[in-house]
């Protein structure tokens, strides 16, 4: 079992940055492979950026050059710095465990 907790959200202008965190507690082997993921008002739930063990990185086309996804094993912590942000990026952002199949409460990012 493991327990995920964003936070970092918050509301800023267009061109702005914020930097969510996703603190990680339990079964250290949960938190090998980790996701960012994003849900805007009446859309799906859609994948944002992931850290593999190997610390291998992969990014949606819509955030890929203005995101960066990155762990600090030390502070049990996956953070996702988001730069440029846009109107679009508007959404409830959520951090997975891929390893284990757990999500967090998630964290609002709203870009005006």
């Amino acid at each position: 079992q493991v327990q995920l907790v964003e936070s970092g959200g918050g509301s800023v202008q267009a061109g702005g940055s914020l930097r969510l965190s996703c603190a990680t507690s339990g079964y250290t082997f949960c938190t090998g492979s980790m996701s960012w993921y994003r849900q805007a008002p009446g859309k799906e739930r859609e994948f944002v950026s992931g850290i593999n063990l190997r610390d291998s990185t992969t990014y949606a086309d819509s955030v890929k050059g203005r995101f960066t996804i990155s762990r600090d094993n030390g502070k049990k912590t996956i953070y996702l710095q988001m730069n440029s942000l846009k109107p679009e990026d508007t959404a409830m952002y959520y951090c997975r465990s891929d390893t284990c199949d757990y999500w967090g409460q998630g964290t609002q990012v709203t870009v005006s």
